[in-house]
C-alpha cells in the first residue's frame, strides 16, 4: 500500500470518527421532550380547519351577483375545470345582506370547517375579494358571491402566486386551530 492510500484512509477515518461525536452530541444535548401541542382553545372561541387543502377537497357555492346572466354557471365551469371537488350554482343570494356588490371582484363567506379552503379560493381571486366569516356556520362548503368588478379567474400561475403572496392561512378571530 502507498503512502497517499494511507494518508487517505487515516483522512477518511478521521472524518468518520469527528461525524460520529457531532451526532452524539447533538443527541446528548437534545432539550425536546416530547412533540410540542397547541395551546387549548380559549373559552368561547370555536375549533376552526386551517389547513390548506387541495382543490381537489374544496366544496364552493357560486352566486352571481350581477347583472350578467349565466356568470355562476361560467365561473362554476371554470372553477370545475381547475379540478375543484364541486361548484354549484345557486339561484338564491345566501342573505339579503349582499344584493349587488358591484364595488368588489368577489365576496367570500364561509366557516370554521372551511377557514382553509377559504384562503385558498381567495387566491383564485388575487387576493382582492372581501371575506365573510360566520362563527356559527357548521358546514365545510365556501360560498363565492362574484361581484361587479369581476373579469376572470386566473392563471395556474397567477394562483400559485397569490397562495405564495398569501402564505399560510391565518385563524379568524374567535377561532383556535383543530388539532391534526
Amino acid at each position: 500500500m502507498s503512502f497517499a492510500r494511507v494518508r487517505a484512509l487515516v483522512v477518511i477515518g478521521i472524518l468518520v470518527v469527528a461525524a460520529a461525536v457531532f451526532v452524539v452530541v447533538a443527541l446528548v444535548k437534545d432539550r425536546q421532550s416530547s412533540p410540542q401541542s397547541a395551546e387549548k382553545c380559549a373559552e368561547g372561541a370555536v375549533v376552526a380547519n386551517a389547513k390548506l387543502p387541495t382543490p381537489e377537497e374544496v366544496k364552493l357555492n357560486i352566486y352571481n351577483a350581477t347583472n350578467k346572466p349565466g356568470l355562476a354557471g361560467n365561473v362554476s365551469q371554470d372553477f370545475l375545470a381547475r379540478k375543484f371537488k364541486e361548484a354549484k350554482v345557486q339561484t338564491a343570494q345566501p342573505s339579503p345582506a349582499v344584493t349587488k356588490p358591484t364595488d368588489v371582484v368577489a365576496v367570500i363567506r364561509f366557516g370554521p370547517q372551511a377557514v382553509g379552503a377559504a384562503w385558498l379560493v381567495r387566491a383564485y381571486f388575487l387576493n382582492q375579494s372581501r371575506n365573510e366569516f360566520d362563527k356559527a356556520r357548521q358546514d365545510d362548503r365556501v360560498d363565492v358571491i362574484i361581484g361587479g368588478q369581476f373579469q376572470q379567474l386566473p392563471t395556474t400561475t397567477e394562483v400559485n402566486q397569490a397562495i405564495g403572496a398569501l402564505g399560510n392561512p391565518t385563524l379568524p378571530e374567535g377561532t383556535c386551530a383543530a388539532e391534526g
